[in-house]
């Protein structure tokens, strides 16, 4: 139980990161990307279950 909790915690430390990274970026980076800024979420959420 205390490993899933863990486990949860870094995913959402990790989502967190992706989310402040990305959306640090201008709009021409993240089109180079291939991501617009309403993905955001999206792609760090898929990102951080894998």
């Amino acid at each position: 139980m205390f490993d899933n909790v863990v486990r949860r915690y870094n995913n959402w430390v990790n989502y967190r990161r992706t989310v402040d990274e990305l959306s640090r970026l201008s709009s021409r980076e993240l089109s180079d990307l291939g991501i617009s800024r309403s993905d955001i979420r999206f792609v760090a959420r898929r990102t951080t279950t894998q």
